[in-house]
């Protein structure tokens, strides 16, 4: 399905590779194109977040030109209910949404999204990559063709991502959890984030002659498990430089229902050959190090993917009318209390990077020829750079809709009513746009303001939550389907007070059909 006004030969073009359109020079209308970049499991370990030991210089270099949040959280620490999450601007307990297999348009309401918004109001929006979580949790095509334009990209070389190709100590290939490999004998001679960032960069040169605003989104999978990434960067990080984490035990009063066992890094061949005990472990000493050393060596590796892609976003002239955003679907933990993977309300799991450059607002404006996003080398540039702002305020992911619209001077879609299962456009979170040039004093309560998406309140709150099947670890913990769950714990967020509430509840769902619970 087309955008407003997208001619047939551009439709095709984005779809072709080599693909160049010839058009006639013409100012590009007023507002801003928007690149939105996701990661996959990326807790804050930048050098921007204050980080010592890792190589980011990309990425930092975009936080120097943008507002950095320092304490942003997603609404459910796993892939799919996140991502619907933020992307229709709705609260898992609105998307109905706690797992991996339902589509919300279906089994909650037909709720717009945030590039279906941006579509309908005239952008050109573009999917690379991991955005929605693939398969039924986005009807198996991605939301297309509700959010998208033309057909998402996924890089041909992901199916291979759990298949047999690290190379064991015994030259036999494994499905490790640690994976740093020579791409050259990957299958296809690469790996998908890099085939990501190409198509990506592909579109970029597309579009650059267009008149048409885009929308376009890229997903990262890395630092996503495996932890498979080019080994040369794991040069960046030896081993004797890699300590634990500063709180590797399981607490002793930890209440058992907030333990998740991550069953998921159990499963990889290299921990299973470790034969750890369920559910607690733990880990050896030495492999605890050797994970968090290829997760920063991931890190390193996405961070270059990110600078070439905005090199690109420099190369085609188009830095100055691009705002670009940088966010994670969520955290990740590093053996802190003696977790692994995410699946849980710890901050560790759920507090993400959030950052956005928009020209003229965040960083000056360049000329047209001026650089804005030169490519740095990680492994020969650790400039410190810091943000160009940076706010403590306490700030969600699901308010990512709203402020993207309201920084694309687009009417910000309404707050939803209390229960809008039947309301296709609302938000329930409101735009941040407000704090990204105040200062961190509390915001005053605007009097008789009745749209929450324009109301300041006094103390911004982040809620998390997760699912259990049960209230104590067993080994659908981590992911339990719908028809398991029976509690839901909550978490809270303000600046300066963290309270953490298991809420131990028997889940029924009077304002959803009943029969969801029998289909996949």
């Amino acid at each position: 399905m087309a955008a407003t006004g997208l001619g047939l030969g551009l439709c095709l073009c984005l779809l072709a590779a080599g693909c160049v359109l010839a058009v006639e020079a013409a100012g590009r209308p007023d507002g801003m194109n928007v690149l939105f970049i996701v990661v996959d499991d990326l807790r804050p370990v930048l050098g921007c977040y204050g980080d010592k030991l890792v190589k980011s210089p990309n990425i930092d270099q975009l936080a120097s030109r943008s507002i950095v949040f320092n304490n942003a959280y997603a609404q459910q620490a796993v892939c799919a209910p996140s991502r619907v999450s933020f992307l229709t601007g709705r609260r898992p307990d609105t998307t109905r949404l706690y797992d991996f297999y339902s589509y919300w348009r279906v089994h909650a309401g037909n709720y717009s999204t945030m590039p279906q918004y941006f579509k309908e109001n005239g952008y050109m929006t573009m999917s690379v990559g991991k955005v929605f979580h693939p398969g039924v949790s986005s009807n198996y095509h991605d939301d297309y063709p509700y959010s998208w334009s033309i057909p998402p990209f996924h890089p041909s070389t992901e199916k291979y991502e759990n298949d047999k190709t690290c190379r064991g100590k015994d030259g036999r290939l494994y499905a490790n959890l640690v994976c740093p490999v020579n791409v050259t004998e990957m299958p296809g001679g690469t790996l998908p984030d890099i085939q990501t960032t190409e198509e990506a960069i592909r579109l970029l040169k597309v579009m650059k002659t267009q008149k048409q605003k885009f929308f376009l989104a890229v997903g990262y999978h890395k630092p996503h498990i495996p932890l498979r990434y080019p080994q040369e960067f794991l040069k960046l990080y030896p081993l004797e430089n890699i300590t634990l984490a500063p709180d590797p035990w399981v607490p002793k009063k930890l209440p058992s229902v907030a333990y998740n066992p991550w069953m998921d890094i159990r499963q990889r061949d290299d921990v299973q050959a470790l034969n750890v005990s369920f559910p607690y472990g733990p880990l050896p000493d030495d492999f605890q190090r050797q994970i968090r050393q290829s997760y920063y060596a991931a890190v390193s590796y996405l961070d270059m993917q990110v600078g070439r892609l905005l090199n690109a976003l420099d190369d085609v002239g188009l830095s100055s009318s691009t705002m670009v955003v940088f966010t994670a679907d969520h955290g990740w933990s590093l053996g802190e209390h003696g977790e692994w993977a995410k699946y849980s309300n710890f901050d560790v799991a759920t507090r993400v990077p959030l950052m956005f450059y928009v020209p003229g607002m965040t960083s000056a404006a360049a000329s047209q020829q001026g650089r804005i996003f030169p490519y740095l080398d990680p492994f020969s540039h650790n400039l410190g750079l810091v943000p160009q702002g940076q706010s403590k305020k306490v700030v969600e992911l699901v308010s990512l809709f709203s402020t993207l619209a309201e920084l694309a001077g687009l009417q910000v879609p309404p707050a939803c009513p209390k229960t809008s299962f039947h309301v296709a456009l609302c938000t329930e979170g409101a735009s941040i746009v407000h704090y990204f040039n105040s200062s961190e004093e509390k915001v005053e309560t605007e009097d008789g303001c009745e749209d929450n998406n324009r109301c300041h309140t006094e103390e911004p709150v982040a809620f998390s939550q997760y699912p259990r099947p049960s209230d104590t670890p067993q080994w659908n913990s981590d992911r339990p389907e719908l028809k398991d769950i029976r509690i839901m714990g909550y978490s809270m967020r303000t600046i300066d007070y963290s309270n953490k509430i298991s809420l131990v509840m028997l889940w029924s769902f009077p304002l959803w059909n009943q029969s969801c619970f029998n289909e996949e």
